[in-house]
């Protein structure tokens, strides 16, 4: 069983497509986003696998399919940790997709801790944005 997380906490999973259909694309940490700009168009759904929580290549990969213009669902799916939360939601992270067992290790007020990651935006604080008001 998996636990979704989201600013909100934990909750069930709410993606009711599948995983196998073709609005849904599950990548690797360590593909390459040069080939992927023609494989996102049309996706509704992606999931990014961390196969450790200090593999960090997938908050890079997130970042970079944000830039090439990816709006839909994002998610990280694996081993992220709660202190990583905030830094997968910098990078452009909708949710989280972790194993019961990670969940129970870290219970959703570490997350929920974690949720106001806009309000701690040391870089729009240096540039005076009210993004980080």
């Amino acid at each position: 069983m998996t636990v979704i997380v989201t600013d909100a906490g934990f909750g069930p999973e709410t993606w009711t497509a599948g995983f196998d259909s073709e609005t849904t694309l599950d990548l690797l940490s360590d593909s390459d986003p040069a080939t992927l700009a023609t494989q996102i168009a049309g996706k509704e759904m992606i999931r990014i696998d961390f196969p450790s929580f200090a593999d960090g290549r997938g908050f890079t990969l997130a970042r970079q399919l944000r830039l090439m213009g990816y709006t839909g669902r994002l998610r990280a799916k694996g081993h992220v940790l709660a202190d990583q939360y905030a830094m997968a939601r910098r990078c452009g992270f909708d949710e989280v997709e972790i194993s019961a067992e990670l969940a129970a290790r870290q219970p959703q007020e570490q997350w929920l801790a974690r949720a106001q990651w806009s309000a701690h935006n040391y870089q729009a604080r240096l540039r005076g944005s009210s993004a980080a008001r």
